[in-house]
């Protein structure tokens, strides 16, 4: 795998310092604060193209366009690179991840619910999925890595073929998950230590925390036991077995007792007590979750300048 030289890798460094600087990040963060409603924040960070749409209407639309400037903002800056390393190229796909998922989801009882294509975030020259064929799974799939994907997982790819389980089993969601950090984490450590001596941390806090969300989620919402849920999890290769341990005790903690608690690794990012009675809420920890990776990734940006860790901290 050729790595890029030190003159794309500074190219791709200043670029990414632009679009930092052109973000709502450090001294810009109050002006965000000041806003009290969408159709302010839509005028603030979206001065060109302001949306006229009620609020329920106006917050998705918002979401869309976040996301296809964030994936401009990366692919702009990967685009520096002749020959990107697989690293930077499986991250941006991880859009090209959930998209799928929102295909596999509106499929399922399709045409009897008669949805629409979900929206998909175009990644040009990344993409792989040909999402414009709706409703044909097997051509949206076509030669790529994702139909060994659903069939290893009992999934109908094609038309009228029998299948073990149905596209909207929350199984394929998770194998994908599954499927994404396996080959992320393989992507990285393939490089040099040299280049992903952050990206390395916080790609593992990731998936840990992408974990912990996922045992709140399905311990809270569909009453699943821990064997069930370890079915569900994503993991990679950890040289201290010791986290993994501490990981899997969240499988055993009682949902309704913040004191037991007390200790876990990510113990600060639950939902506080209230009242003296308590619930986890996994909606309040992935908020927290996010904030806590933004933080780490923002923090680290200019640490390491020239190195592909500045430019997976952007893109995380």
């Amino acid at each position: 795998m050729g790595l890029p030289d030190a003159g794309e890798r500074a190219y791709a460094y200043a670029k990414a310092c632009g679009i930092i600087g052109r973000s709502f990040v450090g001294k810009r963060i109050p002006r965000l604060a000041a806003v009290g409603r969408l159709s302010e924040l839509d005028a603030l960070v979206f001065p060109g193209s302001v949306r006229e749409l009620p609020e329920r209407e106006l917050l998705p639309d918002m979401e869309r366009r976040f996301t296809e400037r964030a994936v401009q903002s990366i692919s702009a800056i990967i685009g520096c690179f002749s020959r990107p390393p697989e690293f930077l190229v499986r991250l941006i796909r991880g859009y090209e991840y959930a998209d799928l998922k929102s295909v596999l989801g509106a499929l399922s009882g399709y045409p009897e619910n008669g949805r629409a294509a979900p929206p998909f975030t175009g990644l040009g020259r990344f993409q792989t999925v040909n999402f414009k064929a709706w409703p044909d799974l097997a051509e949206m799939i076509k030669g790529t890595e994702f139909t060994g994907i659903l069939e290893s997982e009992g999934f109908r790819v094609k038309e009228g073929s029998r299948s073990k389980k149905d596209i909207g089993d929350i199984s394929l969601q998770t194998a994908l998950d599954r499927f994404y950090y396996k080959k992320l984490w393989k992507a990285l450590m393939a490089l040099p230590r040299s280049d992903r001596q952050f990206s390395e941390k916080i790609l593992a806090d990731e998936i840990s925390l992408r974990n912990a969300v996922w045992i709140l989620r399905l311990r809270t919402y569909y009453r699943m036991q821990a064997e069930e849920v370890k079915n569900h999890l994503a993991s990679v290769e950890q040289k201290d077995p010791r986290r993994s341990s501490r990981e899997n005790a969240l499988l055993d903690f009682p949902l309704d007792s913040r004191a037991e608690w007390k200790g876990w690794r990510w113990e600060s990012l639950l939902n506080p007590a209230e009242g003296g009675e308590w619930t986890a809420d996994p909606r309040y920890f992935q908020n927290a979750a996010s904030r806590r990776l933004y933080g780490m990734a923002l923090h680290k940006f200019h640490l390491r300048p020239f190195s592909l860790d500045a430019v997976f901290v952007l893109s995380s």
